[in-house]
């Protein structure tokens, strides 16, 4: 298998769409080859309700470019995208040059008026997916809280979390998403937005649940290591395979 890095990104997204695509374009370019990176829910564009057609129209511009920057890593991250008369909050998975899985949001935060704008997906699509060998799961910003949804993770190598999460809530994004590493046995990548509002929170956690927080930086780099999922499977066993 071949040696990744596993990334969490953490910036301020503007109002300018454009921008936000260039910083996170700048930011993939400068990880390694045979990287894993999360950037945090909407980060190209927020939750601009006020422009919501420009918003959502900016998917289709901002998917083209990241498949180019897709070559030999693993991008994800969530775009707001319409499909038929619906549209929802897609985290894709990008991997050389392609979109590889794609999965909605199915449990939308009431509390930010997520449902009086989008339609919510099925949690029957939350599964794991394979990408180059990984066990990759996706949970969605509040999809994180659902305790069912970490048991249907159960066996990932990573789960990415992608997320907008309010700032109240600080201790509750840190407990949880080090709760999922250790309970799972994986690693934990989760990225959250640097805008006020939001916990600036992004980290990486160890299947052991070492915990690594960006700090200051606007991306977190470590190794994966499959050794430590194995480890713990094998010296914790809890029924994880």
């Amino acid at each position: 298998m071949k040696n990744y890095t596993l990334n969490s990104l953490l910036f301020t997204t503007s109002s300018n769409y454009e921008e936000n695509l260039q910083t996170l374009l700048t930011l993939i370019k400068q990880t390694q080859t045979n990287s894993i990176v999360v950037a945090p829910e909407v980060c190209l564009t927020g939750y601009d309700y006020d422009n919501f057609d420009e918003m959502v129209e900016f998917a289709s511009h901002a998917i083209g470019e990241l498949q180019k920057v897709s070559q030999n890593k693993i991008i994800i991250l969530t775009l707001l995208e319409r499909r038929g008369e619906e549209v929802y909050n897609f985290a894709k998975i990008f991997f050389n040059g392609e979109v590889v899985y794609e999965q909605a949001k199915a449990k939308l935060f009431k509390f930010g008026d997520e449902h009086k704008y989008m339609a919510h997906g099925s949690e029957n699509d939350i599964n794991i997916v394979e990408v180059d060998g990984i066990k990759i799961g996706l949970l969605i910003c509040f999809e994180l809280r659902f305790k069912k949804l970490w048991q249907k993770l159960e066996g990932a190598d990573i789960v990415a979390i992608p997320s907008w999460w309010g700032v109240l809530r600080k201790e509750n994004f840190k407990t949880l998403t080090n709760a999922l590493a250790i309970i799972n046995q994986c690693y934990v990548i989760a990225s959250d937005s640097k805008n006020e509002d939001c916990t600036g929170m992004s980290g990486i956690i160890t299947p052991f649940g070492v915990e690594q927080r960006n700090g200051n930086k606007p991306c977190l780099e470590i190794p994966y290591d499959t050794k430590e999922i194995k480890k713990m499977r094998k010296y914790m066993d809890v029924g994880i395979g």
